[in-house]
């Protein structure tokens, strides 16, 4: 029997080439001094800053800027944004970027009306967010879908760990979807999100142990079969309005909590996954690539392979007269040659110099305090570090 659940999403979205036009009829209802919180220079570069400064403009909306933003995002530079925000009277937060940028603005929202300044105290809490200042998004990618969701994640590289926190104030108040601000993301980061995508609902509800609504499981089916259908379209044509708009769609969706309605699981590949970004700061969706078929082969058995042959048969379309464990295997391998071959990525750790060294301590945090990954098969640091050898 499928369990309770609530379910509430307020996050507004405009979707398509005029989502900006709306920005600052929605950003001058929450205030009129905002903190934009991007990385790096491409932002300038691309035309998309100067867009959104003069949409601001049209109210006599107060720009401040925070481009700390770097991959992983860094607990160090959430507290310096935060105090830009308490020392300026900032009354909201947009962040403009994936899904660092994002939860960079949800970190420096939470942590800028909160009893602390250092947002790691917020992570060690281990409380929901239950108060923030307004957050609104702009993703430049589609992968996280955190422009829709109620979590940020953050890392800590004095004690390597990545961690994340999540509460209702920190959802976003509104999104700004446009495909067109995704035309210039790299192959590499394409194909990196493209694949955080489909983990987001591999990991966390298409494969489980609870039982599913019928009509959420087969949403569940079509949300994979449309990143498989135009991931690869938005990898080899950039600016395939078609492409981007399926894959930004499907970010959203994959994590607003809608299609994880009754479902109540730890994402295995996701904490195995936080550990590499922690030691070696990976990149977040090239980890998940490498550990996901690998995942896949260490837990399939009698029990698990019915789920993992339906993704074969209503994903990947193979016959549906294959026997049950022939299809599990064909999912697997199909799910390797999208993620190795289709959009290039390297597909093992060892291509980036990481050896068994830190396995063990990897393996011992990545199941945290209960010593177990409860997920759609229990993990314990054994099976972890088995899974990581596997990935060498």
């Amino acid at each position: 029997m499928m369990n309770d659940f609530s379910f509430q999403n307020t996050t507004k979205v405009h979707f398509g080439r005029e989502a900006l036009s709306k920005l600052s009829s929605e950003v001058i209802r929450y205030g009129n001094r905002v903190l934009l919180v991007y990385g790096g220079t491409f932002l300038k570069q691309c035309g998309l800053y100067d867009k959104i400064v003069s949409e601001l403009k049209k109210e006599d909306i107060e720009i401040f800027d925070y481009d700390l933003v770097k991959p992983n995002p860094r607990h160090t530079d959430i507290n310096i944004g935060g105090k830009m925000c308490r020392d300026n009277d900032i009354k909201c937060v947009i962040g403009i970027g994936g899904g660092s940028a994002i939860d960079s603005a949800k970190a420096i929202a939470a942590l800028a009306v909160s009893d602390t300044e250092n947002c790691w105290d917020l992570v060690e809490a281990k409380k929901p967010i239950m108060k923030a200042l307004p957050v609104f998004a702009v993703p430049t990618m589609a992968s996280t879908g955190s422009e829709m969701d109620a979590s940020c994640v953050i890392s800590n590289l004095e004690t390597e760990e990545k961690k994340g926190y999540n509460g209702p104030a920190i959802r976003p108040a509104v999104t700004f979807d446009d495909p067109v601000n995704t035309f210039t993301v790299p192959a590499y980061q394409t194909a990196c999100g493209s694949v955080d995508i489909m983990s987001h609902t591999i990991d966390t509800k298409y494969f489980s142990k609870d039982d599913k609504m019928d009509m959420l499981y087969r949403m569940m089916d079509e949300h994979l079969k449309t990143v498989v259908k135009w991931a690869p379209v938005a990898y080899t044509e950039p600016d395939n309005y078609e492409a981007r708009s399926n894959l930004m769609w499907a970010a959203a969706w994959a994590l607003n909590s809608f299609m994880t309605c009754g479902v109540r699981q730890a994402a295995s590949v996701h904490a195995m996954e936080h550990e590499l970004s922690a030691v070696y700061d990976m990149v977040h969706g090239h980890g998940i690539a490498i550990l996901t078929p690998r995942w896949m082969r260490y837990i399939l058995n009698e029990e698990t392979a019915p789920q993992i042959a339906r993704m074969a048969y209503n994903v990947y379309e193979i016959d549906k007269d294959t026997p049950v464990m022939e299809a599990a295997e064909k999912a697997i391998e199909c799910t390797e040659k999208l993620f190795f071959e289709t959009l290039g990525l390297k597909s093992r750790l060892s291509d980036f110099g990481i050896d068994d060294t830190r396995f063990e301590e990897m393996a011992k945090n990545a199941c945290g305090e209960r010593g177990v990954i409860r997920g759609f098969v229990d993990l314990t640091p054994e099976d972890v570090v088995n899974i990581y050898r596997m990935c060498l």
